[in-house]
């Protein structure tokens, strides 16, 4: 009698398990654009996504706003109190129009200044940040601009008023030069040398190098 055995390794014994191959697992890589990951810039040594850029360029905005509109606010101010002054009536036509003038552009600088805030509020959650960093840095700059010729023409009314009118041309004149000179000539300068950035970047690349050559 040929009995069969029926043992774990007999011909009746079940055919072992074999591990069936597992799906793999979706890649979530693609799931938002490679953009939305990657550094932006290698070259300025930040480490930063196109986000994380956006938010301390509008950080970067906003504290320069906050700086412009301290002394609009304090022009305006003073702008305000000198129409209660009891020497007001002795303007001349020519520096109540001047006055005026003042008066009008320090409520536009104002205005313009708090437009981007407006504006973030008005588009916040629409994942429109870049663009709202754009449209901010324009309205800064048009602040700066209004802010310019606020603050030349309260120093040539003043001079006017107290001195003379050839002394109020004069402080028109020669604010105008510092103001081209600081704002547009300096930054102009800046930006035609070599960033801080290059430098920042050029340390990083030597220590990676220096790095790679002491490993076995």
């Amino acid at each position: 009698m040929n009995a069969r055995h029926a043992g774990p390794n007999g011909p009746d014994a079940d055919p072992p398990l074999v591990d069936e191959p597992r799906p793999a697992a979706a890649d979530t890589t693609d799931a938002h654009p490679r953009t939305l990951h990657h550094d932006v810039d290698p070259a300025d040594g930040r480490d930063e996504t196109p986000n994380e850029r956006s938010d301390r360029n509008w950080n970067d905005i906003l504290q320069e706003l906050r700086v412009a509109l301290t002394g609009t606010q304090l022009i305006g101010g003073f702008l305000l109190a000198v129409a209660f002054q009891s020497r007001f009536e002795e303007l001349d036509a020519y520096q109540l129009v001047l006055y005026l003038v003042l008066v009008a552009l320090a409520g536009l600088a104002t205005v313009v200044g708090l437009a981007p805030v407006t504006l973030h509020r008005t588009l916040f959650r629409h994942q429109v940040k870049e663009r709202v960093v754009r449209t901010g840095n324009r309205l800064l700059i048009a602040h700066l601009v209004v802010v310019a010729l606020l603050v030349i023409g309260v120093t040539s009314l003043i001079f006017d008023f107290a001195v003379s009118r050839a002394a109020g041309v004069t402080a028109l004149v020669i604010g105008a030069i510092i103001v081209v000179l600081l704002w547009i000539v300096l930054p102009r300068v800046q930006e035609a040398k070599d960033g801080d950035d290059a430098v920042v970047v050029e340390a990083q690349s030597r220590e990676e190098q220096e790095g790679v050559g002491t490993q076995p």
